[in-house]
């Protein structure tokens, strides 16, 4: 989406190599997925099978790092909890999941690579018990509570919360400087 490119571009303004993977390539080439179409967006992700998704993540995780260059993987919702599961699988230098989804069925294994979760205190998606949960099996996660709900850093959303967003993200950038130098 134009939101995820304006996302991306924004880590790219401060000297970050971006990538975004396509995803839902396996299940439609070139697939956008507006936010008025939520209901088809969560159809092709329940479509997709973890083990290609990750290939698919560390393919884009291999191409930015063939220089030798340390590389992070930041998700949003279903790619937050991807976000996670890249911590846990792939060859990097740290993970940020901002409100990640599905997080439960990651809690099978540590942590190789340290992850940043922001998260709204009231997100239907993800509510505090999950996140308790998560705190109890990672508890290395730096994980970062906001007044806010679901897709509190989408500007293209009514659940935009400004404040929230920017502090996550000027959190987010303080982790990348720690982790990728």
């Amino acid at each position: 989406t134009d939101q995820l490119k304006a996302g991306a571009q924004r880590y790219a303004a401060q000297g970050y190599e971006v990538a975004i993977p396509a995803l839902f390539d396996r299940q439609q080439k070139d697939a956008v997925i507006p936010f008025d179409q939520a209901p088809k967006g969560r159809d092709m992700m329940l479509a997709c099978e973890l083990p290609q998704t990750m290939m698919d993540a560390d393919a884009a995780v291999k191409h930015l790092s063939a220089d030798g260059g340390k590389v992070a993987v930041m998700g949003f919702c279903w790619g937050g909890g991807l976000a996670l599961r890249a911590a846990q699988t792939l060859d990097i230098a740290c993970a940020v999941s901002f409100y990640g989804t599905r997080l439960q069925q990651y809690l099978d294994r540590p942590l190789k690579a340290p992850l940043q979760g922001h998260f709204g205190s009231h997100d239907d998606h993800t509510p505090p018990d999950v996140l308790k949960e998560v705190r109890e099996y990672l508890p290395d996660i730096e994980m970062h509570l906001y007044e806010a709900g679901h897709a509190f850093a989408n500007d293209a959303r009514p659940s935009h919360v400004p404040e929230a967003a920017e502090l996550a993200h000027e959190r987010t950038l303080d982790f990348l400087r720690k982790h990728l130098g």
